[in-house]
């Protein structure tokens, strides 16, 4: 693709915020007091005995010496403080000033920066830095009050920030920024280099013992800490493993660090930017190159670029963003924001594993659902509300974040009265709640179209990564955003669980998607991931082939999957686009079954049938099972990383992968199934429903006709088929056919256990004789299918585009050639009744109430009466059939007419001509009398 190299954005003027000012005005003497507000619902209750509560809210009361202001109410708390200084700062005529200095007034402001921290009087303030400082006074010997440079560099936002505007790479490395403050305080009186050559910085005066004595008693910890950290080896060999830093109350934390990677003090022990939650104070810790010793620092960039690469500890720096070296310590610890105690937590080998997790799209959305063994990321956006875990366009912009890229650029763009205008979506703007919005350029009045989102991938520097530039377009522009999100989240799964995929592989996967992206920068951007993500080599096979158990359904050849299901059938089953609530529990087994430890479980988890949202063998067993069912079966394993990522004890889950063969075994319970939404409005407003009043419009159609063979078009589960063999008909043999494997599996499950009770009972001499399903799609011939006395086809054509369903009844009427054929399709003129009767459950936007929607989301299209009526009569003319017209639900004679429309094709003539064998479907099941 010609990319081309998109400039580098220019630094931004960056400038103080509300809050830093008000500091440097007034020091300590602002006082900030935050509560607590709880806003009134608008929806309130009348007679409600508890009033229902409205979202958090904050409110700050700002106090300065001069004056008290009170801040707006916010959703975050610091919204709250710096809405409050801003206040301060209008009532006080404060204008902020944009920081912009020149490369000799950054040098300037860095000294006065590095003056300030060594400060007496920052010794008792509350900032992270001060508390490293404080704690250095209690280091032993010529220890006592050494800084080590990193710690300086870490933990002080300003001095970062100033030292961008004397070199900008300072902003992306890290031995560039340290050489920066080290030659600051070589310049100041009042510092001096650390002995030894140790990257540390200390007072030239020392500060006096009544003011160490007041701030070392200032309370911190009586005893010592136990905190647990993990050490990530650098040779990627090696395990990641767990251990235990033992902390004093006189000690200095990175000290000990320090002695865990093998050396004296902490001086060369660097540290990596926050990983995780942004709350988090989780950092890596890691060895300093003997290369980068002090001496050296002079050159930082070249000392850098000709480093051995050989010591990169892969895995430390994919986590981190950064080039990591030797081994490395994972670890939350250090000092926080107004507090003098030292902030610790531990981290386990799950924490570390779910951080890997969370560095790939499908392992996002599985942490926000708490089913990373359960989970997919699912390869459609169908609806809003059958979503479940965070959505497509927050997945995206949380992957962008952990790989440190720029936030991605969502631009939208609609068609009004045929003229595309773009609407340009920046993620990373808010409003004054903290809420997301979107920004519009061009904005204009009328009546909405069609939606198209673009995506835009930038790195940090600007280069343009990748682009998505959809083809489909939707009614609404948040659908668009979440379907272009989806696109591009399922490409960059396809590379990051396979990151040896071959170039050429790569791009034909994105071309199909239409994606671009530019190869070079992309795998410079990701060129970690092929050494950390080895998904397709890690996981861990069993011994022999896994010993499946057989389904507990007798003589049902289609059940294959290994399962067993226990339970009477209720009926009540879940279909394509209902909501699947199942409990469920995955333990690592033994082969032998002798161990066996729980590894995730789920008491209520609810996903959307035919998303793929859940494994796919998941899925499939909960197709077969029915409400109160439960099924058990056994699978390999996945990659050992989802294993420890889902576990509480990993110490335990490890011992029993390394010494034993395991396998996982699931245990499933089908709770509840939710209709999807057209059945949901159809049962609302019909008794019987909808779909029964057309199988029985089917059934006396066929009655009349006295066909002896049947096929159902787009037989889907089988719905029509086992309803058929509830009545007393002639057909003696009757065939369906579907392009859903799936489907077809439960229809014949469904099937199969019917015929064979008919059979054993008392019927009439006429009965059904064989019963075929088929694979294939029904706008291709099949000759087994040709000349059959009847046809039908309930609610199919309208899951097709429109081009399709004329090209269906094309060779439904001129090859397959039935005697009769039934066609039903939603009445989009019905639909505005239909969405009135469930209204109330509905998320409607204000700008569509007015325009009835399609009654499922996988509907292409929804034709009125005249539309399916033209159709209808178009194709009876062409191919010597006669048409009438019917419906169910609703009267004909009345607005506006039928739920669903009904057309009925009778072929003129009585003779059928000699047919080409032609076999294009795949025979699934095949049941015949004969046999039994």
């Amino acid at each position: 693709m010609e990319t081309g190299k998109v400039p580098a954005v220019a630094a931004k003027k960056s400038s103080l915020t509300p809050k830093a000012i008000i500091h440097q005005k007034f020091g300590d003497k602002a006082c900030y007091k935050v509560e607590e507000v709880q806003e009134d619902t608008k929806n309130r209750c009348p007679g409600l005995a508890i009033p229902p509560k409205g979202p958090c809210l904050y409110r700050c009361t700002l106090q300065l010496p001069e004056l008290v202001v009170i801040s707006d109410t916010f959703k975050r708390k610091k919204d709250a403080e710096q809405s409050a200084a801003e206040k301060a700062l209008e009532k006080l005529c404060i204008h902020q000033k944009e920081y912009n200095p020149t490369v000799e007034e950054a040098w300037d402001d860095l000294s006065v920066r590095l003056s300030y921290l060594f400060a007496t009087e920052f010794l008792s303030s509350l900032h992270p830095l001060s508390g490293h400082l404080r704690a250095s006074l209690q280091r032993e010997g010529h220890l006592s009050g050494c800084v080590p440079i990193s710690v300086i560099a870490t933990y002080d936002a300003k001095i970062s920030t100033i030292c961008k505007y004397i070199i900008p790479e300072a902003d992306s490395n890290f031995l560039l920024l340290m050489s920066l403050v080290l030659k600051a305080a070589s310049k100041l009186d009042n510092l001096v280099i650390s002995v030894d050559e140790q990257l540390s910085l200390q007072r030239r005066n020392p500060i006096l013992p009544e003011v160490i004595h007041a701030l070392v008693n200032q309370p911190r910890f009586s005893e010592s800490l136990s905190i647990e950290v993990i050490r990530i080896p650098c040779s990627v060999e090696k395990t990641v493993e767990s251990l235990v830093l033992n902390i004093s109350p006189n000690g200095y934390y990175v000290d000990v660090i320090a002695q865990e990677l093998g050396m004296t003090e902490a001086s060369k022990v660097f540290i990596t930017r926050t990983i995780g939650k942004a709350s988090s104070d989780m950092r890596l810790y890691y060895n300093a190159p003997e290369c980068l010793l002090m001496d050296q620092l002079s050159e930082p960039l070249v000392n850098l670029a000709s480093h051995d690469k050989g010591s990169l500890n892969v895995r430390a720096s994919y986590l981190s963003g950064q080039e990591v070296y030797g081994d490395a310590i994972l670890a939350a610890i250090g000092y926080s924001w107004k507090s003098t105690d030292l902030f610790h937590e531990d981290v386990s080998l799950r924490t570390y594993y779910r951080l890997l997790v969370n560095m790939i799209p499908s392992g996002v959305y599985k942490l926000s659902r708490e089913a990373i063994l359960a989970a997919e990321l699912p390869v459609a956006f169908t609806t809003k509300s059958n979503w479940r875990g965070s959505f497509p366009r927050d997945i995206l912009c949380t992957f962008c974040r952990v790989h440190r890229l720029s936030e991605p650029v969502f631009e939208s763009s609609m068609d009004l009265s045929g003229s595309r205008k773009k609407l340009k979506v920046e993620s990373v703007k808010k409003d004054t709640n903290g809420a997301s919005i979107a920004s519009a350029c061009g904005k204009s009045t009328g009546s909405v179209g069609d939606f198209k989102c673009e995506i835009k991938i930038f790195s940090k520097c600007q280069e343009l990564i990748l682009r998505y530039s959809p083809k489909e377009s939707y009614k609404k522009q948040t659908d668009a955003m979440q379907h272009s999100a989806l696109k591009v989240l399922s490409w960059l799964n396809i590379f990051l669980e396979k990151p040896d995929m071959s170039l050429e592989k790569l791009s034909y996967s994105a071309e199909k998607l239409g994606i671009q992206f530019s190869h070079d920068i992309f795998l410079k951007e990701f060129v970690l991931c092929q050494s950390v993500h080895k998904f397709g080599s890690t996981r861990l096979q069993s011994s022999k082939p896994i010993d499946y158990c057989c389904i507990n359904q007798p003589n049902n050849p289609l059940d294959d999957n290994g399962s067993s299901i226990c339970g009477e059938n209720s009926g009540v089953t879940p279909s394509n686009g209902s909501l699947a609530c199942v409990s469920y529990s995955i333990s690592l087994v033994t082969e032998e079954e002798f161990l066996k430890e729980l590894i995730e479980s789920n008491e209520e988890f609810e996903f959307e049938m035919g998303s793929e949202a859940v494994m796919s063998r998941l899925e499939a067993v909960v197709t077969q099972m029915s409400v109160g069912q439960s099924a058990f079966f056994k699978m390999e394993l996945p990659p050992q990383e989802f294993i420890l990522a889902a576990v509480g004890d990993s110490a335990a889950t490890l011992s029993l992968l390394s010494s034993r063969r395991c396998i996982l075994e699931y245990a499933v319970t089908l709770l509840q199934v939710t209709e999807p939404l057209e059945e949901r409005m159809e049962q609302a407003l019909f008794s019987p429903s909808l779909s029964k009043q057309r199988v029985e419009f089917a059934v006396q159609h066929i009655r009349e006709s006295c066909a002896a063979s049947l096929v159902d078009f787009g037989c889907g589960s089988g719905s029509l088929l086992d309803s058929l063999l509830d009545y007393s008909t002639s057909l003696e043999k009757i065939a369906g056919v579907d392009i859903s494997q799936k489907g077809l599996a439960k229809a014949a499950k469904t099937l199969h256990p019917k015929l064979n009770r008919k059979l054993c009972a008392e019927v009439p001499s006429k009965e059904i004789k064989s019963v075929l399903l088929y694979k294939g799609s029904v706008t291709i011939f099949d000759s087994r299918l040709y000349g059959f006395d009847i046809g039908t086809c309930l609610e199919v054509i309208e899951h097709m585009e429109e081009e399709d369903a004329s090209l269906f009844g094309d060779v439904v009427l001129s090859s397959f050639c039935p005697r009769i054929l039934i066609v039903s399709t939603p009445n989009y003129e019905y639909n505005a009744i239909l969405q009135k009767s469930t209204s109330s459950g509905q998320e409607d936007d204000p700008d569509e109430k007015n325009q009835p929607k399609f009654r499922n989301h996988d509907h292409k299209f929804e034709w009125t009466r005249a539309q399916f009526n033209h159709w209808a009569s178009d194709l009876a003319a062409r191919h010597n059939y006669d048409v009438e017209y019917s419906g169910v639900g609703g009267v004909a004679d009345v607005e506006p007419g039928f739920a669903s429309q009904i057309a009925i094709f009778r072929r003129r003539d009585s003779g059928l001509k000699n047919v080409v064998l032609e076999h294009h479907y795949e025979s699934i099941w095949e049941w015949s009398s004969d046999n039994m």
